[in-house]
């Protein structure tokens, strides 16, 4: 079995995903555990909350792979925890995670946004930072805005927390060279929005559909070390090491 944990990021994904992938709601703390129970061979991770619930614990996906389980992650807090757990076999792709890896970007709120529940689509009603950068970057480069332009919306965008960040609201904030051109950009920044996290979503969707639905061999490497705290919460595996 194929699980996709998706939300905000890819809202049709259940129009473009592949038959075979099963989709679920963004991830939390216990999820991956119970798509392993329930079969998983191949766990994708796009979006994930984090802020009303625990997030998903970096010790669930060394789990998942210690059990030879393919497990990737991009474009949202699947990208973070790539980044984070790469070292053990979890595969990241995309530019976001490109960005965590290196260590060009570190903040978490980077790609944090809010968003409408499930029953509404998760209809976005904030910008994550990492659209923000990428959609500034692409304005740079064509020239329709300056590179002083695009660095002090860059510095106020950073400066902004996550739930409040949008065009509208970086266009009016930021202290640019030029107030006239305040208006100008607002447009520049609604009319050429470059979705980075929906990119990198749609490259892990074509990963996914073309991996193979088995487990792999499990690492030699590394063995996964089943502590106090793990036992506490997963006391009911059967599969536990």
């Amino acid at each position: 079995m194929k699980i996709l944990f998706v939300g905000p990021t890819l809202p049709d994904a259940a129009e473009i995903a592949d038959p075979g992938i099963a989709l679920r709601p963004p991830v939390k703390q216990g999820d991956i555990v119970e798509a392993l129970e329930n079969g998983a061979n191949v766990i994708g991770l796009i979006d994930g909350l984090f802020e009303n619930v625990a997030p998903v614990w970096h010790k669930e996906i060394l789990f998942a792979l210690s059990k030879g389980a393919r497990v990737y992650g991009a474009a949202s807090m699947g990208a973070l925890r790539a980044a984070e757990c790469a070292a053990f076999g979890m595969i990241g792709i995309g530019r976001i995670f490109e960005a965590y890896a290196s260590g060009a970007l570190a903040d978490d709120s980077a790609v944090a946004q809010i968003h409408a529940p499930q029953e509404l689509g998760h209809l976005p009603l904030s910008e994550p930072l990492v659209n923000v950068q990428a959609t500034l970057q692409a304005l740079a480069e064509t020239g329709a805005i300056s590179e002083m332009e695009r660095d002090v919306l860059r510095t106020c965008a950073e400066s902004i927390f996550f739930k409040s960040l949008t065009y509208r609201s970086l266009a009016e904030t930021a202290d640019l060279p030029d107030p006239s051109r305040r208006s100008e950009i607002a447009r520049l920044l609604r009319a050429n929005a470059v979705n980075q996290k929906r990119a990198d979503a749609l490259d892990l969707l074509r990963i996914l559909a073309d991996c193979p639905d088995e487990r792999q061999q499990p690492p030699h490497d590394w063995t996964f070390q089943a502590n106090s705290l793990w036992r506490f919460a997963f006391h009911r595996l059967e599969i536990a090491p």
